[in-house]
């Protein structure tokens, strides 16, 4: 296993960017016509939702307990869907069957950290043009975590995601066994950028909305970033 340090952490205004697909009204609204047609497809979502499948305990490794429920305040059904859905062959800290919550301490951090990201699927895909309305939003995060900024030569920190992402899904694993909370790391897209990786859903503490981003790809270059 890596070599970490543990630090206790405070971190009052974390920065993450969510697609604005995700963020406004439900996708469903537009579809109905009344509150029985929601409730209709209300109920159709809760079928094949990934969040609402992990409020009920359907998913093997995400524990409705740890869920956030309305309570929490603004924010709470976006935490739990960072943990619910995850994409094919997981991600730097977290395997396909659990999700995590990434930030950074910078929103320069996460625009580079999606850059990268959404260029390389886009390159992949052989896709030229793209625009992506992202919103930035803001969390306290706080509690024990593993700490690598001193440990800059990680596996887990390979800029490769087929050796970094494997090294650091079980460093995740080892990490959640410990009881700590998350992962304080070096950014491996932006030269001086820190991220966090929270792993438990408890140590988001609030949520608060904050700008949006408009990130354009066009003739395979990009992407131009524009505040709005």
């Amino acid at each position: 296993m890596s070599a970490f340090d543990v630090q206790f952490i405070d971190e009052q205004n974390t920065h993450r960017l969510l697609s604005s697909a995700y963020v406004d009204e439900p996708a469903i609204a537009p579809l109905c016509d009344d509150e029985g047609e929601k409730a209709i497809l209300d109920r159709l979502e809760a079928r094949t939702s990934n969040r609402l499948l992990g409020q009920d305990g359907q998913l093997d490794e995400v524990d409705p307990r740890e869920l956030l429920t309305e309570t929490f305040g603004y924010g709470w059904s976006f935490v739990n869907a960072a943990f619910s859905y995850t994409r094919i062959g997981g991600n730097r800290f977290n395997r396909e069957g659990r999700g995590a919550w990434y930030a950074a301490l910078a929103v320069e951090t996460c625009l580079a950290e999606i850059a990268f990201h959404l260029g390389r699927e886009l390159k992949n895909t052989g896709e030229t043009e793209n625009v992506t309305q992202y919103v930035q939003l803001m969390a306290q995060i706080a509690g024990p975590m593993a700490c690598l900024l001193q440990h800059r030569d990680a596996a887990s920190l390979n800029p490769d995601p087929l050796v970094g992402y494997p090294a650091g899904q079980t460093f995740a694993a080892d990490i959640r066994a410990r009881d700590l909370v998350g992962i304080r790391y070096p950014s491996v897209r932006h030269a001086g950028g820190v991220c966090l990786a929270a792993l438990k859903p408890s140590c988001i503490k609030s949520v608060t909305r904050g700008e949006s981003f408009v990130l354009t790809w066009s003739g395979g270059e990009g992407p131009e970033v524009e505040r709005v």
